[in-house]
């Protein structure tokens, strides 16, 4: 799935190599094998996929809604720490976060292109996965179960944006930019980072797996044609929040949404 390229052969290629596996380690690709085994587990117990729930946001201290602010806040925090070392990572290389367009030089058209993207990708998104659901191919996906608190929402955003930040940085930006520097095919390394993105998602279904793969290549698109992750991370943010804050208005009110 590599093909040489010059100039970065021996302890060099190792390192880089080295490297993306201890950031994934420590990320997604972990994500990605506790999805599997969560996975396997939902496949393996009676009954169909459906009748089983996937909780994305869930109450941390029931009945406690101070020290459960504390732990939503902690998650969120120790979430971004590895983009924290990607950044450090890039800034030693001499690259810095500018390298992949996570930075302030364009943040109007950042987000204009991520609502179009977030326009474009939600809708098709909650369409399949309704489909994939009656179809019994995916569990039922509960985007929040939090308190009824004052913070419920701004948590709820929180969550959405950490996401954002963390995939795009760590599975688009980040390991694009290693791939490429390892000698990756242009299509190896896209396969990669969509087969990568779906699998982290695979605790959700089959649906899961297969929407954020279908999404995944298209961030790649996007980010090999604007070469920033920026409008990636706004669209990514704009559609988890959507998720998590529609779902928590909507839930039990509309007969179409699944709780």
């Amino acid at each position: 799935m590599t093909r040489s390229t010059p100039g970065a052969a021996g302890p060099a290629r190792r390192t880089l190599r080295s490297e993306v596996l201890l950031v994934l380690a420590l990320s997604l690709g972990a994500d990605a094998v506790g999805a599997v085994i969560s996975f396997i587990g939902s496949v393996t117990k009676p009954g169909p996929l459906k009748n089983q729930a996937a909780t994305l946001v869930t109450t941390q201290a029931p009945g406690r809604p101070w020290l459960d602010l504390a732990w939503q806040l902690f998650g969120v925090a120790t979430a971004l720490i590895p983009v924290a070392l990607v950044a450090h990572l890039l800034a030693r290389e001499g690259a810095g976060m500018r390298a992949i367009g996570l930075d302030l030089r364009r943040p109007r058209s950042d987000l204009v292109r991520g609502a179009v993207i977030a326009a474009g990708i939600g809708g098709t998104g909650l369409a399949l996965y309704l489909g994939a659901r009656a179809a019994g191919f995916n569990l039922t996906v509960v985007p929040e179960s939090l308190p009824d608190v004052w913070w419920r929402i701004p948590v709820l955003v929180a969550a959405a944006v950490q996401n954002a930040v963390l995939e795009e940085v760590i599975v688009v930006g980040y390991l694009l930019r290693r791939l490429e520097q390892l000698g990756w095919a242009p299509m190896a390394a896209l396969v990669a980072s969509a087969v990568l993105r779906g699998s982290y998602h695979l605790y959700q279904g089959i649906g899961g797996l297969v929407g954020n793969m279908a999404m995944g290549v298209i961030f790649v698109l996007l980010y090999r044609r604007w070469r920033r992750v920026g409008p990636l991370v706004a669209a990514h943010a704009l559609i988890d929040t959507v998720a998590f804050v529609g779902y928590a208005l909507l839930a039990g009110k509309v007969s179409w949404l699944p709780t």
